[in-house]
């Protein structure tokens, strides 16, 4: 089964089912390991906090800068 049929046929359960559903899996969540969680959501976060050189941020944050 992939996961769009899953997908599909979860949207044909009662709301209270799928609330039901959605609690089962937050809670196989909670069982996995978290290293390897910690890991992929830190391999997603890499470069987020690059920094530009000082002449850029002057010449970004002017832009900004309102008149009063």
């Amino acid at each position: 089964m992939t996961l769009q049929e899953l997908q599909k046929q979860v949207l044909q359960l009662s709301t209270g089912d799928r609330w039901q559903l959605v609690k089962a899996i937050l809670e196989s969540l909670k069982q996995e390991p978290s290293s390897s969680l910690k890991r992929g959501n830190l391999l997603r976060l890499r470069g987020i906090a690059k920094t530009s050189s000082d002449s850029e941020n002057n010449d970004s944050r002017e832009d900004y800068v309102c008149d009063s």
